[in-house]
Parts: structure tokens; sequence; C-alpha cells
């Protein structure tokens, strides 16, 4: 089995290598610059006062010349040296684009109020929500109570963006590049899947967590395909286990014991005769056969 990592010189990436890459990227242009992201958690802190919940910060998988940058950022980093900082500004065109007003659109409301968002229980549109209408995402930008506008340019559109970025070391080692690249496509570590390679065989056990979630099924594919590009295995097997619960076994010396139920009284009727211990006063025929005898 093969590994992209190989073909770039050492110490050296290239285009289609997987690294560990620590950055913060700013957009320039505003009132003041802008945080687009980072992996420092000291910059998140000091840019946003409050952390957002659940982020994890520090180093993460990159693939060198992929999709999660523009196109422009992408290529400053091929060439980079591992352990190296690289510093650099990237003008518009070669960020996010040039702003593009055949990109902002006109809706009714009704249009809007159909949109599956826009049917949960906790839908909110205001100046600002996120939509996605034909498969496209766009941000509200004005609306009335009759029409909505939308902007379906990149948010940093038109803005300068200055990066720093720093290659802190090359993903070499098959198992390692498949979880890195679970975590690319996926976004939840690559540590929570167990990998084996055997015999050119990539099997991936999958985790509770992501058995029922409906964002591992759209990326699952995604990530067979990067796979098959990055290390060119025989076959990718992806398992999945149900383990049955089994029933605790309850002591029956320990259970506790049950108080018997103390018999209702009977009701004093005639001719019906009471449990032992319980007096009923006596009929008038019973009362004559009881009645002692005269003295002689």
């Amino acid at each position: 089995m093969t590994s992209h990592a190989a073909a770039s010189p050492p110490g050296m990436v290239a285009s289609g290598d997987l690294v560990h890459l620590d950055f913060e990227l700013w957009a320039e242009g505003g009132a003041k610059p802008e945080l687009i992201g980072t992996t420092r958690e000291e910059v998140a802190q000091d840019a946003l006062g409050q952390l957002p919940q659940g982020r994890r910060y520090g180093p993460r998988p990159h693939l060198i010349g992929g999709p999660y940058f523009p196109s422009g950022i992408e290529q400053a980093l091929v060439g980079g040296i591992v352990g190296n900082e690289i510093v650099k500004e990237f003008a518009a065109v070669d960020a996010f684009g040039e702003r593009d007003p055949k990109l902002i659109e006109l809706f009714s409301m009704h249009e809007i109020e159909r949109l599956p968002e826009m049917r949960r229980q906790d839908a909110h549109l205001d100046v600002g929500t996120i939509l996605t209408i034909r498969g496209r995402e766009g941000r509200v930008v004005t609306l009335t109570q009759a029409r909505v506008r939308v902007d379906f340019n990149p948010p940093f559109a038109g803005r300068k963006v200055r990066g720093k970025f720093k290659i802190v070391d090359r993903i070499s080692d098959p198992d390692e590049q498949v979880r890195a690249l679970i975590e690319i496509e996926y976004g939840r570590p690559g540590s929570e899947f167990h990998v084996e390679i055997r015999d050119h065989v990539v099997t991936i056990k999958v985790p509770d967590r992501a058995k029922f979630d409906p964002s591992w099924f759209g990326d699952k594919p995604r990530i067979v395909d990067r796979i098959r590009t990055q290390i060119s295995p025989k076959s990718i097997r992806f398992v999945e286990e149900y383990v049955t619960p089994t029933p605790e076994k309850t002591d029956s010396a320990a259970a506790p014991a049950v108080a018997p139920t103390a018999p209702s009284l009977p009701s004093s009727a005639p001719g019906t005769s009471a449990p032992a211990g319980t007096a009923r006063p006596a009929t008038g025929t019973e009362r004559s056969k009881t009645k002692p005898e005269a003295s002689p």
C-alpha cells in the first residue's frame, strides 16, 4: 500500500500531503480585524472574549491543497517547511473572492417559511440568520413582513485576509492518515475510530456516536474517496457492532420480604361462621338453645 506523503521531499510539504496545522486567519477591511478561524485558544480568547462551547483547539489534521481554505490560501501552504511559520496577506480575489451583487437575491416570506430549518419549533428569522435555499447557503441581510433579502456571497467576500500558519508535522503513518481524513471530513476526533490496516484492507470500527448520526452517513462517501486517493487500499471495511445488553441478575435472598395481607372481616349475616377469635352477636334461636336450665 502506497502513501501520498512519500511523494514530497523531506521537510517540505506538497499538495496532497496530510499534516497537523496550527493557524490563525483574519479578515481586514472592517472597523477592526475580524477573526475567521484559529486553532490557537489564546487567540480565540482575546478575539472573542468567551470561547465557543465545545470547541476544540490545538493543531489539527489538514490536507494540503484540499478544500478547507480557498484555493489561493491553500497554494500558499504548498512548499512550506515543517516547523516553519508562514505569514502572508491575501487579496480578496485570492481569498474569499470579490463581492458579487448578483448573489444577493429576494425571496417571498411564504417561500422562506416553507424551508425545513424554518419549520423547527425553535426557528428564528432575523438579520444575520443563515438559510439553505436550493442547496446554497446564504445570510439574511434585510427582511419585511412580505420579503426577505438573502446574500449568497461568502461571509468574508471582498475583504483582504491575513494569515499565520505553522506546519507542525507531517502525518505519514497509514493508520493515522485514515484517522486524519475521518476528522477532516466528519469533524469528530479521529481517535474515536479504531483503524486497522492488514493485507491492504482498511478496517474502520465505527463508534456508537456515529452509528445513528445523519452527518456520518453523508460524510462517509467522501471519506472513502479520500482514503482511496491517499493510501490506495485494496478495500475499505466499516464495522458497526451492536451489543445486546444483558439484564442484571437479581439476588432472591436479598429481595425484601412481602408482609402477609391481613384477612378482611366477613359479613356478620346470619348463617355465616366467623373466623376463630372473632365474636359476633348470637341470633334469637341460638339464645334459646343456650338458655340455662332451671334449678331443681
